[in-house]
């Protein structure tokens, strides 16, 4: 089949690469965001995706909106069979999934109906799910509530971050896309609809909500940092700075009141609902990230100083 393929970041990539390998398909142009600012001197950058279409010599669409005018004549005039779509990170209007024959099929980080939204990997790991996955199916106007082709699942760990999951989870449903286009050109494969029951929502996880509130339990501290690792990055405040953390430990048996802060030379206990949590690395607001040893020896806390 003749693709365009829709995608953004560098979860997107390893479904780029298998595509773009695949003896059954072209990939015709892949569109993705415009080029954005990054890194320390914001320059500006192409996204992951259109650097690898470049490098393939794939041509690269970058609409403000998947509505303008201009870039729906172009898809027009690739004449795409369907249009495969990973983290592409912009709706899409009805005019733009009329143009392929065979629709826009989506790659999606969760069993749906599960964690429909832009953050199901997020969400999975927050709410302590034991099975994550990917789904393919058929993109339709209502959120991610389109036909299903097929699923992957994932065991998620007790140590899974969001981006260690989403890396496993990539890579995998790469494959899942994949056989789902195979299935689509020769007609075996047939989208079945989405059960009524068991519907659940991702919403974008901001920086407030990444922010660890103390009181609760240890258990929900855990996995907010987890869930919020990369991005947007879990942070607290001390001394009226804010403070990134990395993933924590939690301590059985080890007690202290909610954000007080007990440092040794190596360790950084803080207090929570519940038990006590070991904290990892740590970012200083405009410093590097470092070990909590070191940060602790740094600021040296006092009596029952805490985290806000």
């Amino acid at each position: 089949m003749r693709l365009v393929f829709a995608g953004t970041p560098e979860t997107a990539l390893p479904s780029l690469r298998t595509l773009i390998d695949s003896p059954h398909h072209e990939v015709v142009a892949v569109v993705t965001r415009p080029d954005a600012q990054s890194g320390r001197g914001r320059k500006v950058h192409p996204s992951p995706v259109a650097a690898l279409a470049e490098e393939a010599g794939i041509e690269v669409l970058r609409p403000q909106k998947a509505g303008d005018p201009a870039f729906l004549d172009a898809l027009r005039a690739l004449e795409p069979d369907c249009c495969p779509v990973v983290a592409y990170g912009a709706l899409l209007p009805q005019s733009a999934l009329d143009v392929p024959r065979h629709g826009w099929i989506n790659l999606h980080f969760s069993i749906l109906p599960a964690w429909r939204g832009a953050a199901p990997v997020q969400h999975s790991v927050l709410h302590g799910d034991e099975i994550g996955g990917a789904t393919t199916f058929q993109i339709v106007k209502e959120l991610d509530a389109g036909p299903v082709y097929g699923v992957v699942t994932e065991e998620i760990r007790a140590t899974d971050t969001s981006g260690t999951l989403l890396e496993r989870l990539s890579v995998s449903g790469a494959g899942l896309l994949a056989a789902t286009l195979d299935g689509v050109a020769d007609g075996t494969l047939e989208a079945r609809p989405q059960p009524a029951d068991g519907v659940s929502l991702a919403p974008k996880i901001s920086v407030a909500d990444a922010r660890v509130d103390w009181t609760k339990p240890a258990m929900h501290v855990d996995r907010l940092v987890r869930a919020c690792t990369p991005n947007p990055g879990a942070w607290t405040e001390f001394r009226g700075q804010r403070v990134k953390l990395g993933p924590v430990r939690v301590v059985p048996g080890e007690r202290l009141e909610p954000g007080e802060i007990a440092a040794t030379k190596t360790t950084v206990l803080v207090g929570t609902a519940t038990d006590a949590v070991e904290l990892g690395e740590v970012q200083p607001q405009g410093k590097r990230l470092m070990g909590a040893g070191e940060w602790g020896r740094g600021v040296r806390p006092e009596g029952k100083e805490a985290f806000k």
